[in-house]
């Protein structure tokens, strides 16, 4: 059995299949980025889902995409949890940039991640570069869900919402001072917690103050992100992520002032990444038989 994962900060897409290349099952666990939880989290998410659990000893082959898997440490703690359970696996881990790639283009373009976080990345047909390695939510992540979500907590205690628009955010959420800085400072899942803010944030989209923000995001995100390969002015451009998909009006209008050519927007890639193990299995088996 093949497991093939896609995993963000807030959740994992894990598909199964044979070595033939049949579909056997999907199923969701929590999100699994080493770079943001302990090595007991990242076991226990696993761990909680019964449908891995009961193939764990059948798994041959895991190909692991995630969020947080770009540097090394990460990486290798992510490693050493899933061959303690998946003992008879070959296992290959890397940085959701990749699998964005890997589920939208063959050919050289720009792809894109705007869902809890952001990132950005230049293929040019066989390798995926980047420029900027990514310093997390706190620092970086123009134009993602956590990036969303800082702004409104910053805008609704600086007194800059609107008042109609502050009245009903405060209805909607738990706005109490030691309740937000307890998740941020104190729970697990920071980038989390203020990209659920975001969900508000593309609910009220209309509305003229979420517009600025939201255009204010994505403007960062193609000058700081995008931007930085010159090769963004010729290739398509495709996106990966909820926010992206949520907010494809707003990149398309940009984009048109940018000058710039927008290709896919895929809310989940997981099924472009299946299909494109499928495809690489078929053909190296192609390959063999000749």
């Amino acid at each position: 059995m093949i497991l093939i994962a896609d995993s963000g900060s807030t959740k994992t897409n894990w598909f199964a299949i044979d070595t033939n290349g049949n579909k056997l099952f999907k199923v969701t666990t929590k999100g699994l980025n080493p770079a943001v939880f302990s090595e007991q989290i990242l076991t226990d998410r696993i761990a909680d889902n019964s449908n891995l659990m009961d193939a764990k000893n059948t798994v041959t082959t895991i190909h692991f995409y995630g969020a947080g898997c770009g540097t090394s440490t990460p990486k290798e703690i992510l490693q050493q949890v899933l061959q303690s359970i998946f003992t008879n696996a070959d296992i290959t881990i890397k940085e959701d940039t990749v699998a964005a790639v890997n589920s939208v283009t063959t050919e050289p373009a720009i792809v894109c991640i705007l869902g809890t976080g952001s990132n950005c990345s230049y293929f040019d047909g066989n390798i995926t570069h980047q420029k900027i390695i990514s310093l997390g939510y706190s620092v970086m992540d123009d134009a993602s869900g956590n990036y969303y979500g800082r702004i409104l907590l910053r805008d609704y205690y600086f007194n800059k919402m609107p008042v109609d628009f502050a009245t009903d955010f405060a209805a909607n959420h738990n706005l109490d001072a030691d309740e937000i800085k307890k998740n941020l400072y104190k729970k697990e899942n920071p980038n989390t917690y203020l990209a659920n803010f975001s969900h508000y944030l593309v609910k009220h989209k209309e509305s003229e103050y979420a517009q600025n923000v939201i255009l204010t995001g994505i403007r960062l995100f193609i000058e700081n992100q995008i931007l930085q390969f010159n090769e963004s002015k010729t290739l398509p451009i495709h996106f990966i992520g909820s926010l992206a998909f949520f907010l494809q009006d707003e990149i398309r209008s940009l984009f048109e002032i940018y000058g710039l050519q927008l290709g896919k927007i895929e809310r989940h890639p997981i099924n472009g990444l299946v299909n494109y193990h499928i495809n690489l299995s078929s053909t190296k088996t192609s390959i063999y038989r000749k």
